[in-house]
């Protein structure tokens, strides 16, 4: 292990350590782990290096409350929820509380109650014993029953004449089995609506009964993708009493114990389908002789912490929705929008109370300095990116002419400064197009776009990280605690796993070399204008630990810097608003900033809002694939263009090249030759031919089925396989799977 430590003068070794994290099944933290290895207190500083040295190079993971376990490994014990059965009326499990998607089997026999004791069905939770099992899962034994399941399943009522007891269809695409709607309850729904029922009968084999708890509206309603995907990912949804008559009982901030800036050309510059406006910038050359060439720049952001105080309800309320969530019809606030989209929203001509940073650059783009200040300011305009970028390349509108002088032209002269220290800092660089989806007043969608992306963009980003740069900086200076944006180096079994896709394609990533971010843009630029493009950015950017926030500073890997923490967007993220009340703890800024209790709370302020992060992905990816399925369900039977983006034994992910859509070519769909899962090669092999189906191929295929309800689309791929090595080779070992419909499979 590298990173600072060394087993002999810290008195433990590499592998000690991680036989006590496995000893501890998951359920270690820092001070158990001392405990198991008879540390001493003097040690304490060896044993943080080297558990940040394991979780670098990928053996370790965090978890839970600052626990640890062996990295692509549940805990021992945990609590988990029983989701489903398989065909042989086996309980299929998952965790509660973890990020992993484990396949969990309970034990043939467990659960089946006895001796006056229930048996144990889906929407239960139990504390389980986990052990794998061999197939890259786990078996779980029965350690105690928790109860029903808070969580209800959100379904589909469907009752048609002649045909049986009405049925209630489940919206998650991995829960395969429905249920039959318990006696008298179909009567409280109609068909085809949204309803949340729970299991009410449960039965080893047949489909299982359940109540109807709440009706949600029709499945085909204008956003009906947007209800499901909040209330599958348990997105918390409005604001309590408190928190509204908080915020309606809030006057303006004064100008007192504030700096004026309203004097200031500061502008906002958003996208065109902004919810909030939360951040303004403006730049000047500096007139400093001593920095001839340089620039100030100055970033300005919504004062949230005048008006949410720690501790009250629109704290906690914010704390546990954590950001906003954006969806393709609507958001999800963070904040009431009497907060979010007046009182705190920089709209123009208007006094608002920020928090701003002026940093002073040399020509060059390095930061010669910074400083904080509480102020008023006034927003001398809003734009758009496109407008913005309009003005620069010659075509102003009214509007724009009067600020391209002033105000646009040093921002950009402010940028390209910043844009030379950028490339040679060299951040990651992946082109990862970002599609928006179009949706009516009426709730149809009415297309699906790529955004296009101008230096307006880049501008904004880049002076944004430099205030974030500031911030973390400020407060590490002021040894304040805080909350850092961290974002880990990728584990050595992702490069080992990118290492062998790229032999795949003919390029080559040497596994002893250090994953510097410019090691990664090297690669891009090499395949670049190539076939491979596409995906090679794809695997790359899978390729990279998630970010997350954490009391930890591991440094922020993607953009390559050593200091980083959230501060600019303190409306829709909780960390930020977090940061403000730090900076003005430390610099003195007034009375309502971190409180004693909220800096002793920090480490679980982070892991709670990292979670909410993630719940909130998952619920906007989850909506945008519906909206888009929705859109594409009027164009079943149409053929179009994509690649392969996906390879598994059961088939083909495809993402059409129009519209970002992702859809699965079942293998059965792939013809009469019995196919093989090359997981090295990341392709379905022919085991007659060697034909293949690999990742990145490009393919032609037609839409056979689309389901808004789930966001699924089912293809056919048209584009015949690769040609390949004759002959594919039976008894190979390799997983087997074969393309003919009702064909078998072997595991």
């Amino acid at each position: 292990m590298d990173d600072g430590f060394d087993e002999t003068e810290a008195g433990f070794s590499r592998e000690a350590l991680i036989e006590a994290i496995r000893r501890g099944g998951g359920a270690y933290g820092k001070r158990e782990i001392a405990r198991a290895l008879k540390l001493s207190g003097d040690q304490n500083i060896h044993l943080k290096r080297a558990l940040r040295a394991l979780e670098a190079e990928g053996a370790i993971q965090r978890h839970g409350r600052r626990q640890w376990r062996l990295a692509e490994s549940l805990p021992g014990v945990m609590v988990v929820e029983v989701h489903d059965r398989d065909p042989h009326g086996e309980l299929l499990a998952r965790p509660v509380k973890d990020d992993l998607d484990a396949r969990i089997r309970l034990a043939p026999g467990e659960g089946a109650g006895g001796r006056g004791s229930p048996a144990l069905g889906v929407g239960d939770r139990a504390l389980v014993r986990l052990a794998p099992d061999g197939d890259g899962g786990y078996e779980a034994r029965l350690i105690k029953r928790l109860g029903q399941s808070a969580h209800a399943i959100l379904c589909v009522l469907r009752k048609r004449a002649g045909e049986g007891p009405a049925r209630l269809i489940p919206v998650d695409r991995r829960a395969r089995n429905e249920l039959l709607a318990a006696k008298g309850e179909a009567e409280k729904a109609r068909d085809g609506q949204l309803v949340l029922a729970r299991i009410s009968a449960e039965r080893r084999y047949g489909l299982k009964s359940a109540q109807i708890v709440e009706v949600l509206g029709d499945a085909d309603a204008p956003g009906a993708g947007s209800v499901i995907a909040l209330h599958a990912h348990g997105v918390p949804t409005g604001f309590s009493d408190g928190e509204m008559k908080e915020a309606k009982a809030i006057k303006s901030a004064t100008l007192k114990g504030r700096e004026d800036l309203r004097d200031i050309p500061l502008i906002t510059i958003d996208p065109e389908d902004a919810r909030d406006y939360d951040d303004a910038v403006w730049a000047a050359p500096d007139e400093d002789p001593a920095n001839k060439g340089g620039w100030v720049v100055m970033v300005a952001i919504a004062d949230v912490a005048a008006y949410v105080r720690p501790g009250s309800a629109l704290d906690r309320g914010a704390v546990k929705r954590g950001n906003s969530v954006y969806l393709p019809d609507r958001v999800i606030h963070m904040l009431p929008e009497r907060l979010s989209s007046d009182l705190l929203s920089l709209r123009p001509k208007e006094d608002r109370p920020c928090l701003a940073v002026r940093m002073i650059f040399d020509k060059a783009g390095n930061k010669r300095g910074h400083a904080f200040t509480r102020g008023m300011m006034r927003s001398a305009a809003r734009l758009t990116y496109t407008r913005a970028q309009l003005a620069i390349d010659g075509g102003p509108d009214d509007e724009t002419e009067t600020l391209l002088e002033p105000v646009l032209k040093p921002l950009w002269g402010a940028y390209a400064a910043l844009k030379a220290a950028r490339e040679r800092r060299e951040p990651l660089e992946i082109d990862a197009p970002e599609r928006r989806v179009r949706v009516g007043e009426d709730g149809r969608v009415l297309g699906v776009e790529t955004r296009q992306r101008f230096d307006a963009h880049k501008l904004i980003e880049e002076f944004m990280i430099q205030a974030n740069v500031c911030a973390a900086e400020t407060l590490e200076s002021k040894r304040t605690p805080l909350i850092y944006r961290a974002h880990e180096p990728p584990s050595s079994e992702k490069l080992a796993a990118l290492s062998d896709y790229l032999s795949t394609i003919g390029m080559k990533w040497t596994l002893g070399e250090t994953p510097r971010t410019g090691r990664f843009n090297r690669l891009l630029a090499q395949a670049k204008g190539g076939a491979h493009y596409e995906t090679v950015n794809e695997v790359v950017l899978r390729t990279q630990s998630q970010a997350v926030y954490s009391v930890d500073n591991p440094g922020h890997y993607g953009l390559n810097l050593r200091r980083y923490a959230h501060f600019t967007s303190p409306i829709r993220r909780y960390a930020d608003l977090t940061v403000h009340r730090a900076l003005i703890r430390a610099l003195k800024l007034g009375d309502d900033g971190q409180t004693g209790e909220e800096a002793s709370q920090l480490e679980s302020i982070a892991q709670d809002i990292s979670t909410a992060e993630r719940r909130a992905m998952a619920a906007e990816r989850d909506a945008t694939d519906r909206f888009i399925a929705l859109y594409m369900a009027e164009r079943v039977g149409g053929e179009f263009t994509g690649r392969v983006t996906g390879v598994t034994r059961f088939g083909l992910f495809v993402r059409l090249d129009d519209t970002g859509a992702d859809g699965l070519a079942p293998i059965s769909s792939l013809g009469d030759e019995y196919f093989r899962y090359d997981e090295r090669a990341h392709a379905l092999v022919g085991e007659r031919s060697g034909a293949l189906y690999r990742l990145g191929l490009p393919v032609m295929v037609k839409i056979t089925e689309a389901a808004p309800v789930t966001g699924g689309l089912l293809l056919k791929v048209l584009t015949p396989p690769e040609p390949g090595p004759r002959g594919g080779r039976r008894g190979s070992g390799r997983p087997q799977v074969r393309g003919r419909k009702g064909g078998r499979r072997r595991r």
